[in-house]
């Protein structure tokens, strides 16, 4: 180094600046004992000038960290923009905390400063172990934990807590729920790691509890609370539903009030404002809505001009559903473009737009309407795409098409396609077919864009039935086997009374072709019975163990034909105490005095080959719960292509179905059916329909009555002695009558109900309440051969030795006194009657409610019969419920 003189300006400055590092190190004397107390890490610069000395300033010397775990010393300095160096203050400290704060990883941060020593005492957010969701019932953890930004091993932030209680109680709002509460708690572990627990309280759903309408004086609030989605809490609430406050909903109940007036012809109606209070204790709301209703207008004169020159604009406008001087209806001008639209559609147009013009004369009140139509080329369809078909195959979509590649265009037939794909169950529901522009001006796109959904079903259940007692079934299927369509299935089904198995398969479009087929095989056990004392005693016992096969072709869209076969091995038969020697030449055989002749004439093996046929007309909008078309079908069948059996059996059947009163489902249906013997020597030439052929009438066809409950039957009653120990009076107590149900060759039956609609509250819980009246009767039957026994009757088999009689012998003097034996059988004495065959109608009405509960479908109906022959036998009340497991 070059030597310096004394008294240079570079002496000068040396001298100062040995001053001040001489300074500084009686400065930094303290400094280790203060860093072994926190355990700084301190950060000194290297090779910086020294910032000059003013008077009353602290130079900062150097920085330490303490208390830091996770961070590194030199990462929590790079937060602030104090240096070694600058002069420290109090601002410079403070705006070092906000940095600090502000970075969200401490929950504490403090900063001393000695002598130029500043030390930053820190103390980091925990980890994050786990989120806790407690208290919520309405609403699941997959559906609040989606919505928490929070999440296991992230660093916990009283700000992040915040944010995830405000989205949890939005979440309960948009549920209705507008007095819920979250508390968050953070619970300690070690490690410095934290459990945090949001404690919920759901609250009551928040009600509408008035709903106040100012400015209204054409319409009453009662009619325009009618219109809107939301309800105001009242008596039956629970039935009407909607009464939960949702802001969505209250803008929607404005648009509802607006379209309700403009189809009343007020077009100049508007909401001015609609305000929703909540009250004091977040249970209710109280929403209000002034309204400016405006003149009352009519159609002036409505046209059509149509730019296609294949529409005739006069044609159009004399067809137009409005006239000059009717109410404006805003709605009547929405259905005529759509039926416009639909018109044009129908013959090929598929872009041509229908555009109303308005002109509105204020002076006279009255609202012009002109619907213009576009001019636009006529389309054929370019091509047909499917989308989305993983297992399907490509043809089970197109063949339900009703229109094909180089057709015209046609909205009617796209629609029919449309619902013809939705009623295969295969896709997504609300399937539509999208049209796409082709790659000319006339041409389109039909595109199927499809999601598939399992179409498998694997179905078991057990119940209790008024009908069957228990229950038991089983069933198993698949509705698009191998992609194909194809449907084939196996079922079971068990009861106290019934057993049954099914092997089923159908090919809707057998080789390809619009030809469908189906094979059934089956047993069926049916075991028929009547009841004495409320006790039930089995009658007869049909075993049928058959095949049926069919085949079906479309004879218009509408209209299909279906021929079918089927073979059935019968074997109807008796327990044994209906059996006696009768002719003593040691053959058993049916006691009429026992069973009765109408039951013994029934008994036998039969084989019977059934050639039949079914003409059907449908137009059902929904096979399973329609509200919109009709269903005809006319079946024919044949007994007598071998077997032997001989019979002629036709029926018919037909329902229909409306939409009334906006979502109310009104139905009407009508059945018949009558049968006719054929006489062949195989039965002994007698010109008769045999007992398991006939028809029955009653539960469930014809609510209001039994099972079997109205009709031709048999009555046995029984005969009370007098004071002179004659049985001349007959027990009209009929729960000890033996009732018999004979069936009859003809029958007519027809049902009027009326599905009432519910409320959201109501829907929620699978309620759907019904009202109906139902008519029936069956009849047609030769008159039976019935027997009176006036006194008590022993029948004998054994002689008073124990030897066997040749023939039963019927006696009041019973060789065993002591009643039934194996020997000798007891008959109390009765009067039969037969009762009920007559056409005369029989009326019940009654109401009848399906409740999806939680312990299955629950189905409850309550009838009262208006009109009833002798012998029918009426029930109030049936009900069948079941389970899914």
């Amino acid at each position: 180094m070059a030597a310096m003189a004394v008294g240079s300006p570079r002496f000068s400055a040396y001298r100062a600046g040995l001053f001040t590092v001489l300074l500084s190190g009686t400065a930094l004397a303290p400094t280790p004992l203060l860093a072994q107390e926190a355990q700084p890490v301190a950060v000194q610069p290297e090779g910086e000038a020294a910032a000059p000395v003013v008077p009353d300033q602290t130079i900062v010397r150097q920085i330490a960290v303490a208390g830091a775990q996770r961070l590194e010393p030199q990462t929590i300095l790079s937060y602030i923009k104090m240096r070694p160096g600058d002069v420290y203050t109090a601002a410079a400290a403070d705006e070092a905390l906000k940095d600090l704060y502000a970075t969200e990883l401490f929950s504490d941060v403090k900063i001393r400063e000695e002598a130029g020593n500043v030390v930053i005492q820190v103390v980091e957010n925990p980890i994050i172990n786990r989120i806790i969701l407690e208290g919520n019932k309405r609403l699941k953890n997959d559906k609040i934990l989606p919505e928490i930004k929070l999440a296991p091993r992230q660093i916990y932030t009283r700000s992040k807590v915040r944010a995830d209680v405000n989205r949890i109680i939005e979440l309960y709002k948009r549920q209705g729920r507008f007095a819920a509460t979250v508390e968050p708690k953070a619970v300690t572990l070690d490690q410095n790691r934290v459990d945090i627990v949001f404690e919920i309280k759901e609250g009551p759903k928040s009600k509408v509890r008035q709903i106040n309408i100012i400015g209204n004086e054409e319409f009453s609030d009662g009619e325009l609370r009618g219109e809107m989605l939301t309800k105001q809490t009242g008596f039956l609430s629970f039935i009407k539903g909607g009464t939960s406050y949702d802001p969505d909903k209250l803008a929607f109940d404005q648009q509802k009030l607006r379209q309700f007036y403009l189809t009343e012809g007020y077009v100049d109606f508007r909401v001015v404002s609609a305000v929703a209070e909540l009250t004091p204790d977040k249970k209710d709301f109280i929403i209000t809505y002034v309204v400016e209703e405006g003149e009352r207008y009519k159609f002036g004169d409505v046209t059509v001009d149509s730019e296609i020159r294949d529409f005739d604009s006069d044609r159009l406008t004399s067809n137009l559903p409005m006239k000059a001087g009717d109410w404006y209806n805003a709605q009547t001008v929405e259905d005529t473009i759509e039926g416009l639209s639909e018109t044009i559609g129908a013959f090929g147009y598929a872009f041509a737009q229908v555009e109303p013009d308005y002109n509105r004369n204020k002076d006279e009140r009255t609202m012009d309407v002109v619907f213009r139509i576009g001019n636009a080329p006529r389309v054929y369809v370019e091509s047909i795409d499917v989308n989305g078909n993983t297992l399907t195959q490509d043809k089970v979509v197109r063949r339900e098409f009703r229109l094909t590649e180089g057709d015209a265009f046609n909205s009617l037939q796209v629609r029919r396609s449309t619902a013809r794909i939705n009623s295969l169950g295969y896709f997504q529901e609300n399937f539509e077919i999208e049209q796409q522009p082709g790659s000319q001006p006339d041409r389109i796109k039909l595109v199927a864009n499809v999601e598939e959904k399992p179409t498998g079903e694997l179905q078991l259940s057990a119940g209790f039935s008024s009908l069957e007692s228990f229950i038991l079934q089983g069933s198993i299927q698949q509705r698009n086997f191998r992609g194909r369509g194809q449907t084939v299935g196996l079922s079971l089904n068990y009861s106290r009374y019934s057993k049954s198995a099914q092997v089923s398969f159908t090919e809707p479009y057998m080789f390809n072709s619009n030809i469908s087929f189906g094979a059934d095989v089956y047993r069926r056990d049916y075991n028929s019975f009547n009841y004495f004392n409320s006790d039930r005693n089995n009658t007869y016992e049909n075993s049928t163990t058959g095949f049926s096969l069919r085949a079906g072709t479309p004879l218009s869209e509408y209209m299909t034909l279906i021929g079918r076969y089927t073979l059935n091995l019968e074997d109807v038969t008796l327990g044994q105490r209906y059996f006696r020697d009768l002719n003593g030449d040691g053959v058993a055989e049916c006691d009429p005095l026992v069973a009765g002749r109408y039951l013994c004439d029934a008994l036998g093996k039969r084989t019977s080959s059934i050639l039949g046929a079914s003409l059907i007309y449908d137009t059902l909008n929904n096979r399973i719960r329609p509200s919109k078309g009709e269903r005809i079908v006319a079946n024919a069948d044949y007994a007598g292509l071998g077997g032997n059996v001989n019979y002629a059996r036709l029926r018919l059947n037909g329902s229909k179905y409306f939409s009334v009163l906006g979502n109310f489902v009104f139905s009407l249906a009508a059945e018949g059916g009558y049968i006719k013997a054929l006489k062949d020597r195989n039965l002994d030439g007698t010109d008769d329909v045999r007992l398991t052929d006939r028809f029955f009438l009653g539960e469930p066809d014809l609510r209001g009555f039994d099972i079997r409950g109205i009709g031709p039957r048999v009555v046995r009653k029984r005969l009370l002695a007098d004071d002179d120990g004659n049985f001349t009076i007959v027990d009209e107590d009929r729960k000890n009558w033996v009732d018999d149900a004979l069936g009859g060759k003809m029958y007519y039956k027809g049902r009027a109900e009326l599905e009432i609609p519910l409320g959201s509250g109501a829907r929620e819980l699978g309620l759907r309440p019904s009202i109906f009246a139902d008519i029936g009767a069956v009849w047609g039957l030769k008159d039976p051969n019935v027997n009176t026994i006036s006194s008590p009757l022993y029948i004998q088999t054994v002689d008073a030795n124990g030897d066997p009689l040749s023939s039963p012998v019927y006696t009041n003097d019973p060789v065993a006194p002591d009643g039934e034996t194996n020997n000798t059988l007891f008959i109390s004495p009765f009067t039969e009657e037969y009762l009920g065959d007559t056409p005369k109608p029989r009326v019940s009405v009654g109401i009848g409610v399906s409740w999806n509960s939680p312990f299955g479908p629950l189905r409850l109906d309550f009838s009262r019969v208006l009109l009833k022959e002798e012998g029918d036998d009426p029930k109030t009340f049936s009900f069948n419920v079941g389970t899914q497991f």
